[in-house]
C-alpha cells in the first residue's frame, strides 16, 4: 500500500532521528533526562516528566530547553500515532526556534517535520524539510560550528526516505555518504543503523550472501543494546528472504519483528508491513486460514490508525500551518503599523504618493498594452510571411514534382521508341524476299534511332534543368560517387524500374542490381534504410 509506505517512512526517520538526537544533546536537564529514559520502558511516565519539564523550563524563560522538550515529546506523540499532537508540538518549537533565531534548533525541527510530511503523503513537501534540514547543518559544518559526523542523522533520514519509496539508486548515494561519515565517528551504534541499510540495499541488488551478513551483525547489536530496533531489522530480513525465495524464514523472521513491537509497542509502520506481508505468504500457500488471521489483523491495526472514527486521523487530510499563520500575522500587524504612520502624515504628501503611483502603474499598464499590440502585430506579420512561404515552397515542389514526371515519361517513350525500332529489325532480318532491300531499310531505322549515350545526354540535360542543386548536393554528400553511381541516384529518384534504368543507360538488368548494390555501400545505406526514401531527401 501507497499508504503504509509513508508510514514506513516517517517511523524509520522518526526513530532514528530520536535516538540521534538524544545522543547529541548534552542533558544537564535532570527532568529531560529522567523523561528520555522512560520513552521506551514507561511511555506515561515520559509524558508525565516532558509535560513538567516543559512547565518549570517555560516559568524560567528557557527558550532552547523547551524547544529541545517540545522535540522529544512531539516523536514520542508520534510513536504512538498521536500526529496532531506531534504536528504542533513540532511547529510550537519551530516558532520558539525562529524568535530566538536558534538555526540548530530549526535544523532538528526540519528533520522532523519531515517525516510528518510523509506521513501525510505530502512527499515532495517531506523532501524539502529533509533536505532543509541537511542544508542547514552543512553551513554549520562549513563554518566549523559543528563536526561533519553530525551529519549522519540526516543523511540516513534521506537514505530511509528513498529505501522505503524503493528509488535504491538515490537510497545507494547516500549509503556512500553515510559510508564517508563513518570514518568520522566513533559511536558503534550508528555504523549499525548504516550497516543495517547497507546490507539491505545489497540484498536488494542480488548480493544475499553480503546483504545478509550485515544485517546478522546488526541484529547481534540491537539485541545488545536496543531492542526496540530490531522491529525493523527483523521485517527486513523477512524481505531479503522472501525476495530470495526462502518464505519459511521470511515468516519467522516477519513473526520475530511483531513480537518485539508487541513488547515495545513501537514501530506501528513495520507491524502493518509484517501483518500485510504474512497475509500475502499464506494466500499463495493456499493457507486461507491464516491469510484472513494476518488479514483481520492488518485491517483492524489500520483502522485503528487510520479509520474514519481515529481521533489521531482527525488532520490527516489537512496540515494546519501554525507557522505560516503566525508568520501572517506578523506581516499583518506590521502592515497595519506603517498603514497608521502614513496617516500621521501630511494629506498632501499622501495625495501626491497616491496620483505619482496612479501615475505609474497607469504608464506601466499603457507601455504593457502597446508592447503586447506591436508583439501580436508582429507575429501576425510573421505568420502571413510564413504561410506565403510555405504557399511558394509547395507550388515549387509541385511544379517540379510535375516536371520530373513529364521527363520520366518522355524517358520511357524513347525507350518504347527504340524496342520499337528493334523489333522491326528483328522481324527486318527474318523476311526471306529478294526484292527487299534490308541494308537501305537498316540505314533509315538507324538515322532515326538514338542510341544509349545520345538517350541518356538527353534525358540527363533535361533532369538537370528541372533538378538544378541535385547534383550538387550529391558531389557534396558523396565525393567519391562515380557517374555510373549518379546516373543510377538520378533514376532512384525519378522512381524508374531496374528494368528501365537498364534499357536508358545501354547495360543489363543484372548491371543495375550490381550498380545499386555498390551505391547503398558508398553512401552507408543498412539493409533496413530505402534507398529511394534516402535519395528523395537529397
Amino acid at each position: 500500500m501507497q499508504f503504509l509506505r509513508y508510514l514506513i517512512i516517517s517511523f524509520t526517520i522518526l526513530f532514528f532521528s530520536s535516538n540521534l538526537l538524544a545522543q547529541r544533546i548534552e542533558i544537564k536537564d535532570s527532568i529531560l533526562a529522567k523523561a528520555i529514559s522512560y520513552k521506551f520502558k514507561n511511555q506515561d511516565s515520559a509524558f508525565y516528566y516532558f509535560k513538567k519539564g516543559y512547565e518549570l523550563r517555560t516559568k524560567e524563560k528557557d527558550t532552547l530547553a523547551v524547544i529541545n522538550i517540545l522535540i522529544e515529546t512531539s516523536q514520542l506523540y508520534a510513536h504512538n500515532v498521536n500526529y496532531e499532537k506531534a504536528y504542533d508540538g513540532y511547529w510550537e518549537a519551530l516558532l520558539l526556534a525562529d524568535h530566538s533565531k536558534n538555526l540548530y534548533a530549526k535544523a532538528k525541527i526540519y528533520q522532523g517535520l519531515g517525516w510528518l510530511y510523509s506521513f501525510y503523503k505530502r512527499n515532495d513537501k517531506a523532501l524539502e524539510y529533509l533536505t532543509l534540514a541537511l542544508n542547514t547543518k552543512k553551513e554549520f559544518v562549513k563554518n566549523k560550528t559543528i563536526n561533519i559526523d553530525y551529519l549522519t542523522e540526516n543523511y540516513f533520514s534521506l537514505l530511509s526516505f528513498y529505501r522505503v519509496n524503493k528509488n535504491y539508486d538515490k537510497a545507494s548515494k547516500y549509503v556512500d555518504s553515510l559510508a564517508f561519515l563513518q570514518q568520522h565517528r566513533k559511536e558503534p551504534q550508528d555504523n549499525f543503523y548504516y550497516i543495517s541499510e547497507s546490507g539491505y540495499l545489497d540484498a536488494i541488488n542480488g548480493n544475499y550472501t553480503n546483504g545478509l551478513k550485515k544485517l546478522d551483525q546488526a541484529k547481534t547489536y540491537f539485541k545488545e543494546n536496543k531492542q526496540e530496533y530490531l522491529v525493523i531489522i527483523y521485517a527486513l530480513l523477512g524481505d531479503v528472504y522472501l525476495k530470495k525465495g526462502d518464505t519459511t524464514k521470511g515468516i519467522i523472521n516477519y513473526k520475530k519483528s511483531l513480537n518485539i513491537s508487541r513488547t515495545y509497542n513501537s514501530h506501528v509502520d513495520y507491524k502493518l508491513k509484517s501483518f500485510e506481508a504474512l497475509f500475502n505468504i499464506y494466500q499463495n500457500k493456499k493457507d486461507y486460514e491464516k491469510a484472513n488471521y494476518f488479514l483481520l489483523k492488518f485491517k483492524k491495526l489500520n483502522d485503528d490508525i487510520f479509520g474514519s472514527k481515529s481521533k489521531n486521523n482527525q488532520h490527516l487530510l489537512e496540515i494546519k500551518d501554525k507557522y505560516r499563520i503566525e508568520k501572517d500575522r506578523e506581516a499583518n500587524l506590521l502592515k497595519q503599523q506603517h498603514i497608521t504612520k502614513l496617516e500621521n502624515e501630511e494629506h498632501i504628501w499622501y495625495l501626491q504618493s497616491i496620483i505619482l503611483l496612479v501615475s505609474i502603474v497607469s504608464l506601466a499598464l499603457f507601455t504593457f498594452l502597446y508592447i503586447r499590440y506591436i508583439r501580436n502585430k508582429h507575429n501576425a506579420e510573421k505568420e502571413i510571411l510564413k504561410e506565403k512561404q510555405r504557399l511558394k515552397i509547395k507550388q515549387k515542389e509541385e511544379v517540379l514534382e510535375l516536371k520530373n514526371k513529364e521527363l520520366t515519361a518522355s524517358a520511357l517513350r524513347l525507350i518504347e521508341k527504340d524496342e520499337f525500332i528493334s523489333n522491326i529489325k528483328k522481324k527486318l532480318a527474318n523476311q526471306k524476299e529478294g526484292n527487299i532491300d534490308v541494308q537501305v531499310i537498316n540505314r533509315v531505322l538507324k538515322s532515326i534511332q538514338g542510341n544509349p549515350n545520345n538517350n541518356w545526354k538527353e534525358f540527363e540535360a533535361t533532369f538537370t534543368s528541372i533538378n538544378e542543386s541535385f547534383y550538387t548536393k550529391l558531389k557534396t554528400q558523396f565525393p567519391k560517387l562515380s557517374q555510373t553511381d549518379q546516373k543510377i541516384c538520378a533514376l532512384v529518384k525519378l522512381n524508374f524500374s531496374s528494368k528501365d534504368m537498364a534499357k536508358l543507360l545501354g547495360i543489363s538488368v543484372e548491371s543495375v542490381h550490381t550498380s545499386r548494390h555498390r551505391l547503398r555501400k558508398k553512401i552507408g545505406l543498412s539493409r533496413e534504410e530505402n534507398l529511394e526514401e534516402f535519395i528523395s531527401k537529397i
